[in-house]
């Protein structure tokens, strides 16, 4: 059974998570049209696309979206806290960049960050760099996807971009470059010495992604996001893990 287009046992099941109330109350702090949001994320209503104005702590945003999709991924990011960053976080990861809405939260936190950002799909690409426009030369876009190893692979991809991806049972598909994930995570810790967050948004790829980091790179990696969950932590030498929602947050121990 559908409830405002969602299935009902997730929304029952919403109602005895505090994630979801931290979520609701934060919109009253971070849109600018609140009600309006409210509409949007809870009955699907309005027309697309729209423009979403956030407050963030480096001032006013206004972020493209083109679907209720987009509309529940600025709530989880924006709102309720999917990903957590500061302003001394200063190398941002995103394995997975979709629209630029969680790269466009990064590189609000402060002044100085920098985003190496993967995404293969031409249509989100394109939305991505208008949604960044104001951010330009403070990230790195690579029009590849990310995975366990390096070659040509087919993308399954879907009219709202959300939830395409390498080896994505979609009825459509595009041929795009793949990158191993451990190569462009030592490169980039080759050029700065850190990274501060790596976020995995990869649809059925994240598990193998995060598990197969090494130690020696998962030590200048300050924290890990990957929207998955796991059996144990895999890091246990170097982070600790916890569960939130259908995030795995793992924080480099001091």
């Amino acid at each position: 059974m559908k409830l405002f287009g969602r299935d009902l046992g997730t929304v029952l099941g919403a109602a005895f998570e505090s994630r979801h109330y931290i979520a609701a109350a934060n919109m009253l702090r971070v849109y600018k049209h609140p009600a309006q949001l409210y509409a949007r994320y809870l009955f699907g209503a309005g027309a697309y696309p729209a423009v979403v104005d956030v407050r963030t702590p480096t001032g006013w945003l206004s972020v493209n979206v083109y679907s209720h999709h987009d509309v529940l991924t600025v709530n989880e990011i924006f709102c309720r806290g999917d990903y957590r960053a500061t302003e001394q976080d200063r190398v941002f990861v995103d394995f997975g960049s979709n629209i630029g809405i969680s790269a466009a939260f990064f590189l609000t936190r402060g002044p100085e960050g920098f985003a190496y950002l993967f995404e293969p799909l031409p249509q989100n690409t394109a939305r991505l760099t208008a949604n960044l426009e104001r951010f330009e030369g403070r990230y790195a876009l690579a029009e590849v996807a990310v995975g366990t190893q390096a070659g040509q692979v087919d993308f399954g991809w879907e009219d709202s971009g959300r939830y395409g991806g390498v080896g994505q049972k979609t009825g459509r598909y595009i041929s795009v470059k793949c990158l191993d994930s451990n190569r462009v995570l030592d490169e980039i810790i080759q050029r700065h010495g850190r990274i501060d967050v790596l976020k995995i948004d990869i649809e059925t790829l994240e598990k193998a992604v995060t598990e197969r980091i090494p130690p020696e790179l998962a030590r200048h990696i300050g924290r890990i996001y990957a929207e998955t969950s796991f059996e144990r932590n895999p890091f246990p030498a170097t982070h600790t893990y916890r569960q939130y929602g259908p995030i795995a947050t793992f924080l480099r121990r001091p």
